[in-house]
């Protein structure tokens, strides 16, 4: 089920990039540069401009559900980023799966996402009824069922319910295949189910088969390519997808030199420069790892450089990186600087608190020099 909590940072890190007009192998409304433009904020981490500027399209395109899905995918991801949700670090390890933590949300934001979910649906199946081979409306319901699935899992650890959809959103992308092999943004989805099979512990592989998970690394990571080259509103979503299962893999130089490209291109993503800071922490380069959080937290305290950062994230991770170098009195004081930042999550400052408190005492019992 991890892989349904990673493909929430997988979108969330990452949005459209821009397509030449008058590609037949995607919906029209994904070229429009209003849309490009609300996505180009989505890249940047602005998920409350993206919201507004996707709000203003579907009052323009009422009833259309790749419409929805914008606004879908800006709701949920504005509320993740807010919940201290969105870093991988966060993901690294098991224990979440089996954690007891339940996101909270602000008031009326679930039932916002429920509805817009299930409007998203209902307007693709209405297609759908008219003209069964209406591709564009079926990736609107597979991308729809799809996000669902990343914050049934992400912010309530719902993970049947999640897989539920997951499989749901495989199955429609994978019809959208079928009748437009060039569709290339709905290779991400598919990609991503690919490897995630491929991936299954062997006890779990048959009951993978039953329920139809198939495939392997290889055609995972080849369709997430494929999505990244020719996509019109996943291809940076889907280069973070390649990012992440390499990392799995532990493929580090590979995972962070494609990072560092994103980082490159998209230097003012809080979450993006983050995980470059992250995957080399990963490699083992520690000390490379710490010097990147701590100029991703000097970036942070510029006016504008970054929308709304959740520094939190940085002294965790920066606390993280301090710790692994056995530098625990440093890392007690980045743990206590991520509780004090006005907006951190109440779960994440519980962590980061007990997190301190353990590396004050290491730092106590280490021998004086």
């Amino acid at each position: 089920m991890r892989a349904v909590l990673l493909l929430g940072v997988v979108v969330a890190l990452g949005g459209a990039a821009a397509r030449a007009q008058g590609n037949p192998h995607t919906y029209w409304l994904n070229l429009d540069p209003a849309v490009q433009a609300g996505f180009q904020r989505f890249n940047n981490a602005d998920f409350e401009g993206a919201l507004t500027a996707f709000q203003q399209i579907e009052q323009q395109h009422a009833g259309d559900p790749v419409a929805a899905d914008y606004v879908l995918m800006a709701l949920m991801f504005r509320e993740l980023y807010q919940q201290d949700l969105l870093d991988t670090t966060m993901y690294a390890h098991e224990g979440f799966l089996t954690s007891k933590r339940v996101g909270v949300e602000a008031p009326g934001v679930r039932r916002q996402i429920e509805d817009k979910f299930q409007q998203a649906v209902r307007e693709s199946d209405a297609r759908l009824k008219a003209n069964g081979s209406d591709k564009d409306a079926l990736f609107a319901r597979g991308y729809a069922k799809a996000l669902h699935a990343v914050y049934l899992g992400m912010m309530d650890h719902a993970f049947v319910g999640g897989l539920h959809e997951a499989l749901g959103a495989t199955k429609d992308h994978e019809k959208v295949l079928q009748m437009d092999p060039q569709y290339a943004d709905a290779e991400m989805v598919v990609g991503v189910e690919k490897f995630c099979a491929a991936t299954l512990p062997a006890w779990l592989k048959p009951v993978g088969r039953l329920l139809g998970l198939s495939g392997t690394k290889a055609d995972g990571l080849r369709m997430l390519h494929e999505a990244a080259e020719r996509g019109t509103i996943t291809v940076v979503q889907s280069q973070i997808a390649s990012t992440i299962f390499l990392r799995h893999d532990a493929r580090y130089t590979e995972a962070l030199a494609e990072q560092q490209r994103m980082a490159a291109e998209y230097p003012h993503n809080f979450l993006i420069r983050l995980e470059e800071a992250n995957l080399s922490k990963d490699r083992g380069d520690g000390w490379k790892a710490i010097a990147i959080y701590r100029a991703v937290i000097a970036d942070a305290g510029r006016k504008g450089y970054f929308v709304e950062p959740r520094t939190q994230l940085a002294w965790f991770g920066l606390g993280e990186g301090l710790r692994g170098q056995n530098q625990f009195k440093d890392a007690a004081d980045a743990y206590a600087m991520a509780t004090k930042q006005p907006t951190c999550a109440a779960w994440l400052k519980k962590r980061a608190e007990q997190n301190a408190a353990e590396m004050a005492q290491r730092a106590q019992a280490a021998p004086s020099h």
